[in-house]
């Protein structure tokens, strides 16, 4: 199979996709995001194959921000479409039971954790991960009787109201954040399975400390590898602590697999990595089989509210559940799990041995096939605000970030003399000497390298998507049927952008830093 699959050749001429781009920009919302990254207009697809409506090619590592299971039109999902399609089956059927519905269901149920399908119930919500995030927030405050939350820094649950207070970006909330364990930018300076442990003591201490402030919640909430959040896999040891912490008091825990299932992660569910059953389980994106649907499933007895409390006018999608079925069944039959789990590795093989070559590649990491580079500014210090997670004393200096777990104290930075700088505000003046601390801050994000590398994937016809906390990421999310001559391309497409906007990036702070003669 080639790199890039053939697609029809009518295409509009490309002076129409730029008026199409033109009236986009005037038409559209100011809140428009990929659009804004990616300036192309899309008029053919097939696998992992877009074709531009200017005739050229590339290869999609966004798949609708991992809808895609399947990649474009997948024969399998057009087939499930055009059968429902001949029928006559109604489109639209609210929540009516249907022969389409319960085939969905049948194969989904066979999907999940045995612990869960036996005693699962199943809510179809409006056709949206977010909407599903506050079903799952509703049913846990209903079942317990209780209002608060537990959610993680760096979490992302959707764009509504509900889920974005649980999201980590939120203001003004009734949710107490936790630490969200992770290696290079660790809240505790250590990473590994010592930070881990750390936070899930923090939790403990939260929710046992009768002064933490924190009351008993509803509900735990967390996804078991954070996407937006900067692609950061949680470790197996610390979501079975996670686990055992809300089940020992009585807390329902939310899993959001909305981006990680169906395959994504190289198990059909991320949770099944570390074994865990989680109460609830939110289902959206590729379930639907590159169409809108959203679900949640949990366990029987939390099923306590009454009709009518979660409702949704599209929940009954029939062509997104004929999909869905499709899509479900062919990741079961072919093990694209597995193959997801296999092909992931060898490209995070690859992915970090980029960092050999380009001081810039903070971090590697990922799971299965959803990946990320984490892009920082190598001759940067880590000030405070200055891209790290917790803000900090200025005097910080980097570590060499190609060895995060394996630090050694920095000299201090000399105190500069009253006549380098204007003399301070007494208020803000330091009256104790520098901290004896080991440095553990790692060099700040570079989110205009990261876009720069965004750009130059797209001239090299790949796309790629940035996330992370200072969008400093460089996302791969590409089809679970990705072939192995697409995944070399899609390294070497990187590689090669990586190093022209690293060259260009460097060409342009030299040129900011060049005093001005004239």
């Amino acid at each position: 199979m080639s790199v890039t699959e053939p697609a029809p050749a009518v295409v509009p001429a490309a002076h129409e996709a730029a008026g199409i781009l033109r009236r986009q920009s005037a038409r559209e919302s100011a809140a428009r995001t990929y659009a804004r990254a990616l300036p192309i207009v899309p008029v053919r697809a097939r696998g992992m194959t877009i074709e531009g409506a200017d005739g050229q090619r590339y290869l999609d590592c966004l798949s609708g921000a991992g809808t895609l299971a399947l990649g474009h039109n997948h024969p399998v999902v057009l087939q499930a479409i055009r059968t429902v399609l001949d029928s006559g089956a109604p489109l639209h059927v609210l929540d009516l039971a249907t022969p389409v519905k319960d085939a969905f269901t049948t194969e989904l149920f066979r999907t999940l954790p045995p612990a869960l399908a036996d005693r699962g119930r199943i809510q179809f919500c409006g056709p949206a991960g977010t909407d599903a995030v506050e079903a799952a927030l509703k049913l846990a405050r209903t079942a317990t009787g209780r209002e608060g939350l537990l959610a993680f820094t760096g979490a992302y649950h959707g764009m509504t109201a509900g889920a974005l207070e649980a999201s980590g970006g939120a203001r003004d909330v009734r949710v107490a954040r936790l630490p969200y364990p992770q290696d290079y930018r660790c809240p505790f300076g250590i990473g590994g399975a010592r930070g881990a442990e750390l936070a899930a003591r923090w939790t403990e201490n939260v929710l046992d400390d009768t002064k933490s402030g924190v009351p008993a919640p509803a509900a735990m909430i967390l996804e078991p590898v954070q996407g937006e959040g900067g692609v950061l896999p949680a470790p197996d040891a610390w979501l079975r602590r996670m686990r055992e912490i809300t089940a020992a008091r009585g807390i329902p825990l939310i899993a959001d697999e909305v981006q990680t299932g169906v395959g994504r992660t190289g198990a059909v569910w991320a949770v099944e990595h570390s074994g865990i059953v989680p109460d609830v389980l939110v289902l959206s994106k590729a379930i639907g089989g590159s169409l809108p649907l959203a679900v949640v499933v949990y366990r029987d007895d939390l099923d306590v509210w009454p009709p009518g409390a979660h409702a949704g006018t599209f929940r009954g999608n029939q062509l997104a559940m004929a999909a869905g079925a499709a899509t479900l069944a062919y990741v079961r039959e072919n093990r694209l799990a597995e193959r997801a789990a296999d092909l992931g590795n060898r490209m995070l093989a690859g992915l970090r041995s980029l960092a050999a070559d380009h001081d810039c590649v903070g971090e590697v990491r990922g799971l299965g096939l959803m990946l990320g580079v984490e892009l920082v500014d190598a001759e940067g210090s880590q000030l405070a605000g200055g891209g790290g997670e917790s803000g900090g004393a200025a005097q910080q200096l980097p570590y060499d970030h190609q060895v995060p777990h394996q630090r050694s104290p920095l000299p201090q930075q000399p105190h500069p003399q009253p006549h380098d700088q204007p003399h301070p505000h007494p208020h803000d003046r330091p009256d104790h000497p520098p901290h004896d601390l080991p440095d553990t801050r790692p060099h700040p994000a570079d989110p205009d390298l990261a876009a720069a590398v965004q750009r130059e994937c797209l001239r090299r016809g790949l796309i790629v998507e940035l996330g992370g906390r200072h969008s400093s990421v460089v996302r791969l999310l590409p089809p679970l049927t990705i072939t192995d001559e697409q995944a070399t391309a899609v390294l070497d497409r990187l590689a090669d952008a990586l190093t022209a906007a690293e060259r260009s990036h460097r060409r342009a702070a030299t040129g900011r830093s060049r005093p001005d003669h004239a």
